[in-house]
């Protein structure tokens, strides 16, 4: 992984994210690219149209001081690394901002933080990282305010029996490789769902035809509470990230599953939730 984007709004919520990042660019050997989206500047009637790039300039100026004192004091020295880039981006709207970021700087994962305190700013937070898991170019990473970086050693890879899970799983083995981490893929059945059993025997073995990793378990639970289910399993598990894929399309259950369970694991607030997209699956490059 060559390149890793934060986004960051300054607040203290998105400051564990901030060190999360730097300890994974670090880990990965990446390059850092610690960027905040600000809008543009104000121009009045009286204040003259020329006088527009100078008031941008000054913006630019201003958020890269604000960067940097965020680095400063969230990061302590190491905020120097020379693989750490400070790059403040205006736009007026900061999920086009992002994006535009993320393929300037061909990032290759996007590190944003989630809040937890205020169910308002939550359901806001929901909101535009979802938007990010729908429309960036690399897959979205979001860390909880209240985590703590810990090398993930055991992450759990929600399944919903599809052939997309088989490259995003590939993938993730890349990343898992890194930190000699165990990966559970899990499946949670419904009721209503057929032949639970049968479609997680051909789902691992369409699986383990095409990626080899020792280090792999498979798990099938039942319940009709897929989000509460998978919420205790996670503890059970000691897991310490969980992987989603967000698709094109779905059905009735991989809809609920996996926009409204991805929605609701953000406000869970304590494992990082990393969201691979279809749509950009074949420039994924750990």
């Amino acid at each position: 992984m060559k390149t890793i984007l934060y986004a960051t709004d300054y607040s203290n919520n998105s400051a564990a994210a901030l060190k999360y990042a730097q300890k994974l660019s670090s880990v990965m050997q990446s390059r850092l690219v610690v960027c905040h989206i600000f809008g543009y500047p104000v121009v009045t009637e009286t204040m003259a149209t020329d006088a527009l790039p100078e008031l941008r300039k000054t913006a630019v100026k201003i958020n890269r001081e604000r960067l940097e004192d965020f680095c400063k004091e969230h990061l302590g020295e190491d905020w120097k690394k020379k693989n750490i880039q400070i790059v403040p981006v205006e736009d007026l709207f900061v999920i086009d901002g992002l994006i535009g970021a993320a393929n300037d700087w061909h990032a290759e994962l996007m590190v944003v933080g989630t809040k937890g305190e205020s169910a308002v700013m939550e359901i806001l937070l929901g909101s535009t990282t979802k938007r990010l898991i729908k429309k960036a170019p690399c897959p979205v990473l979001a860390i909880p305010s209240d985590a703590s970086y810990l090398l993930p050693k055991t992450i759990v890879y929600a399944t919903d029996f599809e052939q997309e899970d088989v490259y995003a799983i590939k993938k993730l083995t890349e990343l898992a490789e890194r930190f000699d981490a165990e990966i559970k893929v899990v499946h949670i059945s419904t009721k209503k769902e057929y032949a639970g059993e049968t479609q997680m025997e051909w789902f691992k073995d369409m699986l383990l035809e095409k990626v080899a990793y020792q280090k792999m378990e498979f798990e099938l639970l039942f319940s009709e509470d897929i989000f509460e289910t998978l919420r205790v399993y996670l503890g059970d598990a000691g897991a310490d990230m969980v992987v989603m894929l967000e698709r094109k399309k779905s059905g009735f259950l991989k809809k609920w599953f996996y926009r409204d369970t991805v929605a609701r694991m953000q406000s869970y607030g304590r494992v990082p939730l990393l969201s691979f997209n279809e749509a950009n699956q074949k420039i994924l490059h750990f």
